[in-house]
């Protein structure tokens, strides 16, 4: 079920791409820009408990290709590492597929969806009784697969041969698998503040 939601939205995308996206003329893209940014995490359904997300800070980092030569079509490796002493910390490493029609230039919207791997550690360490005595289990958090699915507005007013700022605002959905026992999939959420880099040298 997982493998097929994945399939059936990057079809969709690259449908809506090739019919319906307003593009610039000639490459407006370069490749494998330094993409920084601040994280807010909290491990709740989407759009609910908005206020707690700014108690839990976090940073990422990361980069992106392009599939087409432009704006439009990338694919993105991030690594995140939020702290949240509610729930514990976490590294997640994720690869998405994002799609930027414009929305008139120089802004543009994005929706994105990939997959990823979780990181989670405990924030206290669970007690065992063993031999009349109590004792910490000694496991320290687990990994799990992550599905990250995103939405961002940004801005990219890009010029050849200078370097470039396109700052973006995201809100992103990561469903894990493995979390609970009772449930197949829970969400964690990020806001996201942040902007792709690219010196030229």
């Amino acid at each position: 079920m997982q493998k097929q939601l994945i399939l059936l939205t990057l079809a969709c995308s690259l449908l809506a791409t090739a019919g319906f996206s307003q593009q610039k003329s000639g490459n407006d893209f370069r490749n494998f820009p330094i993409v920084l940014t601040l994280q807010f995490h909290s491990l709740s359904m989407p759009f609910k408990d908005l206020g707690s997300h700014f108690k839990n800070v976090g940073f990422g980092i990361g980069t992106e290709v392009s599939h087409s030569g432009n704006h439009d079509w990338v694919q993105q490796f991030t690594i995140i590492r939020y702290r949240n002493k509610g729930v514990g910390n976490g590294w997640l490493f994720s690869t998405t597929t994002a799609w930027r029609p414009w929305l008139g230039e120089p802004v543009y919207g994005e929706v994105r969806l990939g997959i990823g791997y979780l990181l989670a550690s405990k924030p206290s360490s669970n007690w065992i009784q063993k031999d009349g005595k109590w004792m910490a289990d000694g496991k320290k958090g687990k990994g799990m697969l992550a599905i990250p699915a995103g939405i961002s507005l940004g801005y990219s007013n890009y010029l050849d041969n200078k370097t470039y700022v396109a700052p973006f605002l995201g809100y992103q959905v990561n469903f894990l698998k493995g979390y609970s026992n009772d449930l197949p999939l829970v969400p964690e959420t990020l806001f996201q503040l942040g902007a792709g880099i690219q010196p030229q040298f």
